[in-house]
């Protein structure tokens, strides 16, 4: 499982310094860029099986945002693009081991991009993301800023991960490996995704639409994270009485619902076949 694993924190470690007025300074930041895409800093980490926000990493993220200054990009790739001259679009090499498909994409500084990722065009992978090892990143998909994604997930055509930065101390979304997430579905607000589970196409996770689980016949908490092998597929809901117009003309609201949790022999695509059709 993602972020379990014991990661070496050479910033965090280092005795504080005393910082500035200013804040964190410019060789601060560029350390924590650069050890942000060296994957040995993380935006966030699970601690206790919980997923927390590492605010000293989103600071320093801020901080190299505040220190930037616009700058038109003249590498043949992103000529007649403009961004902050510190978070250029990253380049990768055969020995990165990194598969990245010619046609619009980009991964921006600060971005960990494992060994064995796929990046198929256009999709873009923001500062802070990390994707681990064996992962696809499909066409047009959106990796937000600190979003965390495990080992050997796929996001399929057009999923949009939102990324958090701000309020720092807010926990990122997170998709924990061998987790599917189907075309066009929208996980945002920092809903997180747990090992294995399927998501369904056209599914939208937010704290603010209310997942059913089916199965053991309850509603998940608003910051409750999507279990382990759940299959979530998009549904809806009635109206509620004080929208009586609504009602009266059996309008309704989006939803999500688990319908089944995965057994180890089955598989994402075989079990969504089964629910959708």
């Amino acid at each position: 499982m993602i972020g379990t694993r014991k990661i070496r924190n050479n910033f965090t470690r280092k005795k504080k310094k005393e910082k500035s007025k200013k804040g964190i300074n410019q060789m601060e930041w560029m350390e924590i860029l650069d050890q942000l895409e060296a994957g040995t800093l993380r935006s966030a980490n699970k601690v206790d099986g919980v997923w927390q926000a590492n605010k000293e990493v989103k600071e320093g993220i801020l901080a190299a945002f505040k220190a930037g200054e616009l700058k038109e990009f003249s590498d043949e790739a992103f000529s007649g693009f403009v961004d902050k001259h510190n978070l250029s679009p990253r380049k990768f090499s055969p020995e990165d081991k990194v598969r990245m498909v010619p046609g619009g994409s980009s991964v921006r500084r600060g971005a960990h991009v494992a060994s064995g990722v796929i990046i198929m065009p256009p999709a873009y992978i923001n500062v802070g993301a990390f994707v681990d090892e064996g992962t696809m990143v499909d066409s047009h998909a959106l990796v937000g800023s600190c979003a965390q994604i495990g080992k050997n997930v796929h996001l399929s055509a057009g999923v949009q991960i939102g990324g958090v930065l701000e309020p720092i101390g807010l926990a990122p979304v997170v998709i924990e490996d061998n987790a599917f997430i189907g075309a066009g579905s929208v996980i945002v607000e920092g809903k997180q995704v747990l090992e294995r589970a399927v998501i369904a196409p056209g599914v939208v996770l937010s704290k603010g639409v209310p997942v059913y689980d089916c199965v053991n016949e309850r509603v998940l908490a608003a910051d409750e994270p999507i279990p382990a092998d759940a299959i979530v597929v998009p549904g809806s809901r009635p109206v509620n009485d004080k929208l009586s117009w609504a009602k009266e003309r059996g309008l309704t609201l989006n939803c999500a619902l688990i319908v089944k949790y995965r057994d180890e022999k089955s598989e994402a695509s075989l079990e969504l076949e089964q629910f959708l059709r």
